[in-house]
């Protein structure tokens, strides 16, 4: 690997060549990524796509004036000082916040990379060039920054709630629905044999903590996302394993208070925050009534959480 101030004019116009045709490459991947759910956004990144082109056009034509036909090849990994990119637009479907973050990132460095060579350059056609370059990179910048300000159409402000339903809303709604109901019974039942805070306290913490982990890895392993459109799986499984971890601490952690009695009210009332906002979510993001989501939530977690006295007290 070389280091940046050992590069040559020739090597210097050679390896912007190279980033100019791969960051084209990375838009078009980025607005084929995008097209389906955020065809304006797409469009958007199809015109940067030209412009990169345009730059390596203009960056060829000067290298063959100056050195010839043959073009050294040399890319951004055989230098140092580059900062090592995700390849985030590998990823389906492509997370529009991802893609304007990225977008940024890329043209910052491109900016100072030739900043960086002009100021090097000695060639005066090869220094004007590099500093025209730096300028246009300056106004990718902000046209990246206004992409992350730039308003959706209805249309994809549409997609995006599907998305954000499809890949949080819904493993974190699982998550918190198990984590929330599952552990009422080992909890109170273990409260009620023992007639102590700390064993429910264990209990609580073993079974929430053991559900998360369990959770999170069934949702992590249960698809990829290709397909389906649910996202990142080990960010699903990230989501789902927090939240069910989350539902049971939540009326856990009433019984570190000593006092039995006490602690059993503080985890009811937790426990009938837990459903309500359960049932809320359900109403909001899965189009659920809110009365029938009410009902639901509510047997159910009264029908797990009597299993857990019964248990308890026989």
């Amino acid at each position: 690997m070389r280091s940046f101030d050992s590069l040559t004019e020739r090597e210097v116009l050679a390896l912007a060549i190279s980033l100019e045709e791969e960051d084209a490459r990375i838009y078009d991947a980025f607005a084929e990524g995008l097209r389906e759910q955020y065809p304006a956004q797409a469009e958007k990144f199809c015109r940067i796509r030209q412009e990169e082109e345009h730059h390596a056009e203009r960056l060829r034509a000067l290298y063959h004036e100056r050195f010839g036909a043959h073009v050294t090849l040399i890319r951004r990994d055989d230098v140092r000082g580059f900062i090592k990119r995700r390849s985030i637009w590998l990823t389906r479907p492509l997370a529009l916040k991802a893609v304007r973050k990225a977008a940024a990132s890329m043209e910052t460095e491109t900016e100072r990379f030739y900043e960086a060579s002009a100021r090097r350059a000695q060639d005066p056609a090869i220094r004007k060039l590099l500093n025209d370059l730096a300028l246009e990179e300056q106004g990718h910048v902000r046209t990246a920054e206004q992409l992350g300000q730039a308003a959706l159409t209805d249309d994809e402000l549409a997609s995006e709630k599907r998305r954000f339903a499809l890949q949080v809303v819904q493993p974190g709604l699982a998550g918190l629905m198990d984590g929330s109901v599952s552990t009422l019974a080992p909890i109170f039942a273990a409260a009620f044999a023992t007639h102590s805070s700390k064993p429910a306290l264990l209990v609580g913490l073993a079974a929430s903590l053991g559900a998360g982990i369990s959770m999170g890895f069934a949702e992590a392993l249960s698809d990829d996302g290709t397909l389906t459109g649910r996202g990142h799986p080990w960010m699903r499984g990230a989501v789902c394993g927090s939240m069910t971890a989350a539902g049971g601490l939540g009326h856990t952690l009433p019984f570190l208070v000593n006092d039995l009695h006490t602690a059993v009210g503080i985890a009811l009332a937790v426990v009938c925050v837990e459903l309500g906002v359960i049932s809320w979510i359900r109403h909001r993001y899965m189009d659920t009534p809110l009365t029938s989501a009410l009902l639901q939530v509510g047997l159910g977690g009264a029908l797990v959480f009597l299993v857990g006295i019964l248990i308890g007290k026989s």
